[in-house]
């Protein structure tokens, strides 16, 4: 994307408001403008930017598995190529408002009583099992339990 396309985004997207909401900030890059005015610059700094960001990301798919917020790291690196590029911003601006939805509807009385009787219950069940199995071989390790 070069700094042409980004004013003409800017000037298609307006204030950023819509139905009188907050105002988004614009699509398209952040970079700073005498690195938007060369386009060899300009690309460049998305390949630098790209580079990080990628860097990031597969910091945080690694950490999935392994010890660490890997979940946190990866949308850190959407967040570092949502600087630079429209299709990042839009993925960061359709989780967020996935991820507000779902804070509302957490908080939805209903949903709250019905989620705490499930921890209840979850809990009352695996407090039985534990008691069962404590009475049944005492403080033995399962793999230590003798057939």
């Amino acid at each position: 994307m070069n700094a042409e396309s980004d004013r003409r985004q800017d000037a298609a997207a307006g204030d950023g408001t819509k139905d009188g909401g907050a105002a988004e900030p614009a699509l398209g890059s952040r970079a700073p403008h005498f690195i938007k005015r060369s386009r060899p610059l300009h690309v460049s700094w998305q390949v630098g930017v790209f580079i990080v960001g990628l860097a990031v990301v597969v910091a945080g798919i690694i950490m999935l598995p392994l010890p660490g917020p890997g979940w946190l790291v990866i949308f850190g690196g959407m967040a570092i190529w949502a600087t630079e590029f429209v299709w990042a911003q839009l993925v960061l601006r359709w989780t967020k408002r996935k991820v507000t939805e779902a804070a509302q509807r957490a908080l939805d009385p209903r949903v709250r009583r019905r989620n705490i009787i499930l921890t209840v219950t979850g809990l009352v069940i695996a407090g039985a099992l534990v008691g069962i199995y404590l009475w049944k071989f005492g403080m033995v390790m399962p793999w230590k339990v003798g057939g």
